[in-house]
This record gives C-alpha cells, structure tokens and sequence, in this order.
C-alpha cells in the first residue's frame, strides 16, 4: 500500500513482528490480507492464522474487492480440539485453558512448519488472551511466538480488535512496530477511519493521525500532507487576467503561489469572480482545478454558460479538472490528495476552493482546520500555484461574521459587498490585504453579466460601504447603470 509505505518509511521491515490493533470495522483484516496478497504476488508463500473468522468468511471478504488467492496463499482455520469441546473429556485436575494454549501454539508451528511462508498474519490475539487468563502466560507465549517466528525469518503481523476488558499493553513491548486503527462516527455522514503509528523501532515514521477510507480493491491511507516535503521551483512572478479593471485593482496581477482569500456574504459574486480566473488561466494555456464544495456542477455549468464561460468545453478539452465534493462523505485527507493529484499529475496552476464553509463541514473542529488549511496552502503555494478560496459571511448587511477566520493565511484578500443604492442593492469590491506589492485602497462597484465582470469608479461618494450600512455623501454620479449589465 503506497500510502501506508509512505507513513512507515519504507513499509514493514521483514523478519519482524508487528502489531496491528483497532476496534471490529476499522479495516485490520483488509489490510492485513491486502498485506499478505501483495507477498504472493511476488511469488513469496503467505500463511493466514484465524481462530475468530471462518475461511469461508475470509475469501467472501476478498471476494468483495476483486481478489482471489493464488495457490501461494493459504488459510489455516484453527479451532479447537473436538475432544476439547466435549464436557466428557475434559480434565478435572488439570485447567482446560492449560490443554487449549498448549495445543493451539502447537498447531500454529506445525501450519508453519508444513507451508514455511514468508509473511504471517495470526487473527486474532484476543482469543490467544483469553486462552491464557494471565497477563504472565500471555506475555510469555506472545515472546514464545515471536522468537519462534524470529528464527524463521518471517515477517509476521498479529491482529488485535481491543475487545478485552484491560488494555494489556505487553504486545506492545513485544512488537517491533504498532499500528492502531480508529473509527469515528460524526453526528451526520459517513464514518470516519484513521490510523495512527504508535512506535516503530529505529525508523522516524510519519507521525500524527492519517485518514483511511476502506473502498472496492482494499485499503487506501492517505497520508498527512506536510508542506515542507514539497518545495518545488518556479517563478515568482505577477500574472495579469483579461480584465484591466481587475488588474488595476489588485495592483497588475495575482503572484504566482500565493493564495488569494474572496469573503464576502451569500450572492456577491464569489464563485463567479473565480470562474473568470478560471477562464483567465486557462486562456494562459495552463490547467486548472476546481473543488466546488456547495453547489450542483449541473448549475454551475448553466450559470457559467450565462457569463459566456463553457466549463463542459473546458473539461473534455482536458484543461480543466473540476470535481463536486461532499463534505459529509470525504475526509480532509483524502481531499488533501485529490488536490495533490491535480497538481503533480494534471499539472494545474490555479486551484479553487469553493467553499472554506463547506470544507470546514469535513473538519468540525476549528483549530484543526486552520492547521490543516496552513498546510495545504503552504503546499499549493511552494508548487508555484495560484489558489483562490472563498468563504461566505454570515448575514447580508450589517455586522457580518466568518464562520472561519483564515485571512491571516491568505496572501491576498478581497473582500465583496452589498450595498443600497438609488432604489437598488448593489455590489462593491475592494482589496483590504496584499502582502506583496501595491493595490489600490479604493472601493468600487461592480456588476456580473455575459461580458464578465464590470468595474465603476470608485465610490467616493458614499462610507459605510464595507459594514454593509453606506451612506451617500454626495451625488450618485459615479454608479453603475445596471440596466445595462
């Protein structure tokens, strides 16, 4: 698993005993039969132990991604003894358990002993500890199987559910490495997995929580992007769009990989402003990308068309990746590496977020978005890209809130308005922040229509516009004829 090997630093060292633990349905048996699948592809001989599925169990579940093992993978069902199940022969003076974890190990060498396989999986430990009914015979058969397993050189991967009473944390002293799979279940959407490595001996491994969706064909982990792994060179040099107004504005152009922040109220113009940057990039000759977090692409595509932007066209032409995002279903990983996809292997230049309020539906916790967003900018920003996000204010007019406070973050800030005027609402845009080179301080009106965006003068005849509450100071010479947009 390319993601998994990314976060181990290589991947599992062989020869060594591992630890894979986590709560029923987190994804331990797919993983560890993709584990052992991947061996028999390379012709090694593979061996899996269950005493808690059935083989018929097993190969269903394979089954259901679209595998089938090969003659090289064997399943060893062990169950107990039927003498063991029989009350009429079981000892009085000796404890049952004592017959059952001597017999169980000694089926367990001898499956080893007649296949000889290269990697192991033993599935699961719980019943080896309830076998036991001692943290001391537990420990000391745990350190039986894995000096056994040391000798034969195998790789061996033992699978915990944590379904024991007491966290018994003498495995983990024995393992080589402990992997631990979490499952979270959010008040609305899918379930959430993640997993975690808990300590892996002489290796620096990628720490921290990692997203991981189970889907047909196994599991994928995504790991947590860490900007400063990709520092990528390019020239930072200032880009013009086809819009003079809109260039005057933000002082020539927008700096390539620097991130631009559009904020502003429900029906400003916020995904139409970057669709023109969209349209812009593209007419550059370059790609772009776009994460539409909450509206049908259905519509977007018709409201584009309306601007006399093909979106569709964009799309077949292959200049545009564009894809619709359902923050309930996808985690922040794997939204993180479908960002990373259309950078490194499409090669698009402009990114755009739409929006940050339904990004942060994905992420609840604040705090965590704000990290989580630092990175990925940092990132988009060191391949040289330009990203433009928006995100949506709470309210109309008035004292309007972000759900989300991410200006800190972007490069540079627009910041769009409504405004009452001569009997119409109106809207109003200016650039509060530009943290390289100059731009205007002004604020101007400005309409959307089939020739794209249209910008006044600036309104000097009015305050109060950017707290949605303008006051006229003067005459309304300076607005826009909006009947003519």
């Amino acid at each position: 698993m390319a993601g998994l090997d990314d976060i181990l630093a290589g991947g599992l060292e062989p020869g060594r005993l591992f630890l894979l633990e986590g709560s029923p349905g987190t994804g331990k048996t797919t993983i560890s039969t993709q584990f052992l699948m991947q061996g028999a592809a390379v012709g090694e001989r593979v061996l899996y132990i269950t005493l808690s599925e059935t083989e018929e169990e097993l190969r269903a579940g394979a089954a259901s991604h679209g595998w089938v093992f090969p003659p090289s993978f064997t399943v060893f069902e062990l169950v107990p003894p039927e003498s063991l199940l029989d009350t009429d022969h079981q000892q009085s003076l000796l404890y049952s358990s004592d017959l059952e974890l001597g017999e169980t190990t000694k089926r367990i060498f001898e499956a080893f002993e007649r296949i000889k396989p290269s990697r192991v999986v033993l599935d699961s430990l719980s019943e080896i500890r309830l076998l036991a009914q001692s943290s001391l015979r537990y420990r000391r058969q745990i350190l039986a199987l894995k000096h056994y397993f040391a000798r034969h050189d195998a790789t061996v991967l033992l699978l915990d559910d944590l379904t024991a009473e007491l966290m018994d944390k003498t495995v983990h002293s024995v393992a080589h490495a402990v992997i631990r799979l979490e499952e979270l279940s959010p008040t609305y959407g899918a379930e959430r997995r993640r997993m975690r490595v808990l300590k892996y001996r002489g290796r620096k491994y990628r720490g921290g929580y990692h997203d991981l969706v189970i889907a047909t064909g196994g599991v994928r982990v995504f790991p947590r992007l860490v900007s400063a792994e990709h520092r990528g060179s390019f020239s930072r040099e200032s880009i013009a769009i086809d819009n003079d107004a809109l260039n005057g504005l933000i002082g020539g152009g927008f700096e390539r990989g620097a991130s631009t922040l559009i904020l502003g109220p429900a029906g400003t113009g916020k995904s139409l402003l970057t669709l023109s940057f969209v349209k812009s990039a593209i007419d550059r000759g370059e790609c772009a990308a776009m994460f539409v977090f909450d509206e049908e692409l259905g519509l977007l595509f018709d409201r584009a068309l309306g601007l006399g932007i093909d979106l569709q066209a964009m799309v077949t032409a292959g200049h545009l990746v564009i894809e619709q995002i359902d923050a309930a279903e996808l985690s922040p990983g794997e939204f993180s590496e479908r960002v990373r996809i259309c950078v490194e292997r499409h090669k698009a230049r402009t990114v755009v977020i739409d929006s940050l309020n339904g990004y942060q539906a994905a992420m609840p916790e604040e705090q965590a978005l704000i990290l989580h967003m630092h990175e990925l900018l940092q990132y988009l920003n060191r391949q040289g890209v330009m990203t433009f996000l928006t995100v949506a204010q709470h309210g109309l007019v008035g004292d309007m809130k972000s759900p989300v406070d991410v200006t800190y973050l972007a490069d540079t800030v627009i910041l769009l308005r409504y405004f009452e005027a001569a009997g119409r609402v109106r809207r109003a845009i200016s650039v509060v922040k530009k943290r390289t080179g100059h731009h205007e301080d002004t604020i101007r009106e400005f309409t959307i229509g089939r020739t794209g965006i249209s910008l006044g003068r600036p309104l000097t005849a009015f305050q109060g516009v950017l707290r949605g509450v303008p006051t006229l100071i003067g005459d309304d010479a300076l607005l826009l004829d909006v009947t003519q947009a």
